[in-house]
């Protein structure tokens, strides 16, 4: 589920215990748990409603889940990435929502249908407390692909840019194919 390089073996579930599983349990599903992707793709262009059994909604907390991983991949959009965070670091009062950070956390690690050993409730702090200390490490392998007026953009004017991402998520790349077929008119 998650990145091994992001979250280090040593996390601990809540505690539950004396043998409480450490975090890394929930680092890889079981297999025979996780549907298969061409499977879903048929059912989602099929037009007739779609059964939800509980352990298709475990698996979605999942899999929600396991965009936190795409925040180290260097090659990750950085709208995706904010979009990430955002979900990660939402307020408070939504915490209790069915698809929150909070919830997915809670589903994931204590549901008997999910797709990854039982590991417990997991301290959502903790978890945010590592993401945040990964964050500036990510984001700059990510804006490092970028040109220097984009790098200088997102690291001066950041809500500017994802202003502009939130509105089209491919402004970035528009701009920069702009930039290089005409030049920087401001330059």
């Amino acid at each position: 589920m998650f990145n091994p390089t992001i979250f280090p073996s040593d996390f601990s579930a809540a505690p539950a215990g004396p043998s409480a599983p450490s975090f890394a349990a929930m680092l890889h599903p079981r297999t025979a748990a996780v549907p298969d992707c061409s499977t879903s793709e048929t059912m989602l262009d099929d037009d007739s409603p779609i059964e939800w059994s509980e352990e298709d909604i475990v698996f979605l907390h999942w899999r929600l889940l396991h965009e936190i991983s795409q925040l180290a991949e260097p090659a990750t959009p950085l709208e995706e990435k904010f979009d990430t965070l955002r979900w990660v670091f939402t307020e408070r009062d939504k915490e209790g929502k069915p698809f929150s950070f909070v919830s997915c956390l809670r589903v994931v690690g204590c549901s008997p249908l999910s797709p990854i050993a039982y590991c417990g409730l997991v301290d959502a702090e903790e978890m945010r407390d590592h993401i945040r200390d990964g964050v500036r490490t990510w984001l700059a392998a990510t804006i490092k692909r970028y040109p220097e007026w984009v790098r200088d953009a997102v690291v001066h004017r950041p809500e500017w840019i994802e202003a502009r991402l939130i509105k089209n998520p491919q402004w970035i790349n528009e701009q920069i194919k702009r930039v290089s077929a005409h030049g920087d008119l401001f330059a």
